[in-house]
């Protein structure tokens, strides 16, 4: 029984490298992902009707000096 299990080791530990999942789809899912993220964002920035005030320029007034 032992030397069964021992050669079952050693075979398993010399059999030729299966690519697991990430080998196999792992730029597939990274590219999907990021397919995904920047379809969603796109929706957002442009069709969310947000209003994007980045420019403060007309918007900040100064206010009146108080002495």
């Amino acid at each position: 029984l032992a030397r069964g299990i021992q050669h079952t080791a050693v075979r398993q530990a010399h059999r030729k490298y299966e690519p697991n999942f990430h080998d196999k789809y792992g730029n597939l899912v990274l590219l999907g992902g990021a397919a995904a993220f920047t379809a969603v964002w796109g929706y957002v920035l442009t069709q969310a009707g947000i209003e994007w005030g980045l420019s403060p320029v007309g918007r900040v007034t100064p206010k009146e000096w108080r002495e």
